[in-house]
C-alpha cells in the first residue's frame, strides 16, 4: 500500500509536467542565407518561405533569412552548409559543379531557346535526378529557382563576338563559363557577387553576365554603360539543404515544409520573368545604360562562336543529358 501511494503521486506529477516539457521544446531553426537583395527573385522567395513557415508551422519551425551576404558570402556558403552552420541556400547551379559535373549542362551557352524551354527541361526526370545527384555528398536538392536569362553588360557596346576580345568579364566559378568567354577571346574572372561593383569601378573587370535583376542589383550602371540583350544563358538557382539536417526533421514536419517549398517555388518561377522585365525597364529608364539589341545575324554569330563549348563538356555532362536538354527546344 505504501508503494502504491508513492508511485501514484509521482505518476500524477509526471502527467502534469509532461505537457510543459513538450511545449518548451525549441523550434527547428532554418538559417536561410543568400548573397543578393530582398527585391530579387531569390530574395522574395526566401521571404515568402519564411512567411508561410511562420503561418503554418509556428512554434515548430523558425526560418531566419540573411540576404546580401550578411551571414556568409559566395566563397564560404557551401562549406557553411556542409558544416550545418546554415541550413538552406539557393546558390547558382554553377556552384555545384565540383559536387556533380553533370550540372554543367545549365551553364552551356545558347543551349536553351527561351525560359519556357528551361521550365520544360526542369520538369523532366533527368532534371529531377540532377536535383538529387549530390545527396551522398551532404547536399540535398529541394527545387530549382529560376532567375531568368543572362545578358552581357560592359563599359562598351558588344554587337559582335569580336567586340568582346580582350575584355575581362566577371563570372561565377565554372569551367564552362571560362570556356564560353575564351571562345570569344575574352578573359573570365571569378569573383563573388558582392565584389562585382567594386571590380567594375577599379577596372579589374570590364563586363559581366547575368539576368536583368542581378545587373541592376549590382548598382553598376555607371560602369556598365551598355547591356547587350543576348539571352545567351540561364542563371538558375538550386535550393539546397544539408542532407543530414533535412532527414533529421520529423516526417510530418518535413512533409509540410515540402508542400510550402513547392508553393514558394511556383511563385518564384512565375514572378521571375516579370521582375526581370521591370528591372530591365527601370535600368534603361535611369539613363545611365544603353540597350544593345542584336540582329538575328549578330546573335547567330555569338551562338556559332560559343556553341563548340558544348562538345568540350559533353563527356563529363553526359550525352544523354545534353540530348534531353536539346529536345525541349521547339525549333
Amino acid at each position: 500500500m505504501f508503494k502504491s501511494l508513492v508511485v501514484a503521486p509521482c505518476a500524477a506529477l509526471f502527467l502534469l509536467l509532461s505537457p510543459v516539457i513538450t511545449q518548451a521544446a525549441e523550434p527547428i531553426v532554418i538559417k536561410f542565407a543568400h548573397v543578393v537583395g530582398d527585391d530579387t527573385p531569390k530574395g522574395k522567395g526566401a521571404l515568402l518561405f519564411q512567411k508561410l513557415v511562420r503561418e503554418r508551422l509556428a512554434g515548430q519551425v523558425e526560418v531566419e533569412v540573411y540576404p546580401n551576404s550578411t551571414l556568409v558570402g559566395d566563397a564560404d556558403e557551401m562549406q557553411a552548409l556542409l558544416d550545418n552552420k546554415v541550413q538552406m541556400l539557393a546558390p547558382s547551379l554553377s556552384k555545384f559543379i565540383e559536387y556533380s559535373p553533370k550540372l554543367e549542362v545549365f551553364d552551356l551557352p545558347f543551349l536553351f531557346d527561351d525560359e519556357a524551354a528551361v521550365a520544360r527541361f526542369q520538369k523532366r526526370e533527368t532534371s529531377r535526378e540532377l536535383l538529387r545527384s549530390m545527396a551522398d555528398r551532404g547536399i540535398y536538392g529541394l527545387a530549382y529557382w529560376n532567375n531568368g536569362l543572362k545578358q552581357l553588360s560592359a563599359n562598351q557596346p558588344l554587337r559582335n563576338p569580336a567586340d568582346a576580345a580582350g575584355l575581362a568579364f566577371r563570372i561565377q566559378p565554372s569551367p564552362v563559363l571560362e570556356a564560353q568567354f575564351a571562345a570569344v577571346d575574352a578573359k573570365a574572372v571569378r569573383l563573388p557577387f558582392s565584389e562585382v561593383s567594386k571590380a567594375m569601378q577599379s577596372g579589374t573587370v570590364q563586363g559581366t553576365e547575368g539576368p536583368w535583376s542581378n545587373i541592376r542589383g549590382q548598382s553598376g550602371s555607371s560602369q556598365q554603360s551598355y547591356v547587350t540583350e543576348t539571352n545567351h544563358g540561364v542563371l538558375n538557382y538550386m535550393l539546397v539543404t544539408n542532407s543530414r539536417f533535412w532527414t533529421s526533421i520529423p516526417f510530418a514536419v518535413r512533409s509540410e515544409l515540402d508542400g510550402i517549398l513547392l508553393e514558394v517555388t511556383q511563385t518564384v518561377n512565375a514572378e521571375a520573368a516579370s521582375i526581370n522585365e521591370r528591372e530591365r525597364e527601370q535600368l534603361l529608364a535611369s539613363g545611365g545604360t544603353t540597350l544593345v539589341t542584336l540582329t538575328p545575324e549578330q546573335r547567330q554569330a555569338w551562338r556559332a562562336k560559343m556553341q563548340p563549348v558544348w562538345k568540350s563538356f559533353e563527356a563529363q555532362i553526359g550525352s544523354d543529358i545534353l540530348r534531353a536538354a536539346l529536345t525541349v527546344n521547339r525549333r
